[in-house]
């Protein structure tokens, strides 16, 4: 069984902890991950995302197969991981105290 399409298969470890399939799951992650942990996640990931962004825009997006749907959901993490590395140097935004925001759509797929 594919876990991710074969050109990604070296990224198949972070699957697990990061193609969750909510907003709220992959932010939950976050914040439970160290800084490095995180950093470790986007230092895969960030290489291989315009060539996973190419990869998908050759599917058609209303009927992924598991495996690209999975890769996409490794490109939203990456999304939600990448301030905290680059510009926070933490998994929380900094002085946010006790703040949180819910979400209230999710992407289509």
């Amino acid at each position: 069984m594919s876990i991710l399409p074969e050109p990604f298969r070296e990224l198949e470890p972070f699957v697990d902890d990061w193609a969750k399939p909510t907003r709220q799951e992959r932010y939950d992650t976050r914040l439970a991950k160290t800084i490095d942990e995180l950093g470790v996640f986007y230092d895969a990931i960030a290489p291989r995302a315009e060539e996973a962004i190419a990869y998908l825009n050759e599917l058609d997006l209303r009927e992924l197969p598991e495996e690209a749907t999975r890769l996409l959901r490794l490109l939203y993490s990456l999304i939600l991981v990448a301030y905290p590395v680059n510009v926070f140097k933490q998994p929380r935004i900094p002085d946010s105290g006790a703040a949180f925001f819910d979400t209230v759509a999710e992407p289509a797929v």
